[in-house]
Formats: structure tokens, C-alpha cells, sequence
């Protein structure tokens, strides 16, 4: 690989997880550290995603937007890493499922983060219930989502639940507890988690 990848994020925003994706890579990458308000809103940003949000990805003239296709992109990005299962596979299609079941959820637990959750036989995330269920279904009894080792569903869907958890969106049930535990210990995660805390901003004394 010869283009340049970028990641444009900022420390308290979904932008940690894409980067603790790039570091499982193991590629090379620079940061573009961009703030709320000011520079995620300028023009010259605005011509790489025009929602004005982060994280985005630039690799060389490809840009891609939103985690689901970063996770995408880069599974198969980095082969030898096997952070995706082959084309065509049983687990492949485990793989696409669970990655592209992070809309859903997220669109649920933003809509009851702001006290606006929509009639359930309207609303495109369905019941609560559903969702919650239908996710806690998919990791009881297992470590990994799609086969039998670590790939980029397992990283998106273990830190979009402890997302949830930690902003007491998702209710700590066991498994939810547990998948997260599992996963965000990998050394990856940890050196992303550090670089990320490293530009958080400090605290105005």
C-alpha cells in the first residue's frame, strides 16, 4: 500500500473507534485532530465528508465516512490480519449482519438518548425489546460473531455496547458485560485508547 491513509477524529467522539480499527491494522496512518464547531465545520473539511463529523478516512483519493464502512474497508484493507472472513463465507455473511446491526442500534439508542423514540411499528429500529434481545442473542455463549477468531464486527459491536453502557443506554446484562471485557483488552485497543487520551483536551486551570 502506497497511499496515504488519514484519519480525521477528535478524542471524545466514535472517531476512538475507528482509530483502535486503523491500530489493528497495523497500518500506518496520520491524525488530523479536528474540534466541534470550528474546524469540523470549515470548508476544507466539508469537502472530505460533508455531514461536518468525525471520524472520517482518507486513503489516498478514497474517503470513507461512518464506522460500519471504516470497519468494512479496513477489514479488508489489512488481509493478513484476518480482521474479515473470506468473500462469500457463512461467516462473511455473520460479518456484514452484526456490522451493518450497529444502524439499527444506534439509531434506537440516540432516539432514547433524546426522549424521541419513534412508534415501534413505524419506527426503522423496532421495539427496544428487539433490538436489545436480538443483540444479546448474537454474543450469549460466544466470543466471536462471525467465526472462530477476533475480526472487525467483534471490535465494532464490543465498543458500540460499551458505549451504550457506559452512558446507561443499554441495560448491564451479563453478556453485554462480558463480549466487552473480552475484547477491549486487546493490545490494540489499549494503544488507542492511550493515543486518544493523549489530545483530550486539559482542563482549564
Amino acid at each position: 500500500m502506497t497511499d496515504t491513509l488519514t484519519l480525521y477524529t477528535h478524542p471524545m467522539s466514535r472517531g476512538r473507534v475507528a482509530r483502535w480499527m486503523l491500530e489493528e491494522t497495523g497500518l500506518q496512518y496520520e491524525t488530523v485532530l479536528l474540534e466541534y464547531g470550528t474546524t469540523m465545520k470549515a470548508s476544507e473539511y466539508l469537502a472530505i465528508n460533508p455531514m461536518g463529523k468525525v471520524p472520517a478516512l482518507r486513503h489516498g483519493d478514497a474517503v470513507v465516512t461512518e464506522n460500519s464502512a471504516i470497519a468494512l474497508y479496513l477489514g479488508d484493507l489489512a488481509p493478513d490480519k484476518q480482521l474479515a472472513p473470506a468473500p462469500g463465507s457463512a461467516e462473511r455473511a455473520a460479518y456484514y449482519r452484526w456490522i451493518s446491526f450497529m444502524g439499527p442500534l444506534e439509531e434506537l439508542m440516540m432516539a432514547k438518548q433524546t426522549g424521541k423514540l419513534a412508534d415501534p411499528m413505524t419506527a426503522g429500529y423496532g421495539t427496544e425489546a428487539d433490538v436489545v434481545s436480538t443483540l444479546e442473542h448474537a454474543i450469549g455463549g460466544r466470543d466471536f460473531l462471525a467465526g472462530d477468531c477476533f475480526t472487525m464486527a467483534d471490535l465494532l459491536v464490543s465498543a458500540y455496547i460499551g458505549w451504550y453502557l457506559q452512558f446507561k443506554l443499554l441495560e448491564p446484562r451479563e453478556n453485554f458485560i462480558r463480549f466487552v471485557e473480552l475484547h477491549r483488552q486487546r493490545p490494540a485497543g489499549l494503544r488507542a485508547g492511550a493515543l486518544d487520551d493523549a489530545l483530550m483536551p486539559k482542563p482549564v486551570s
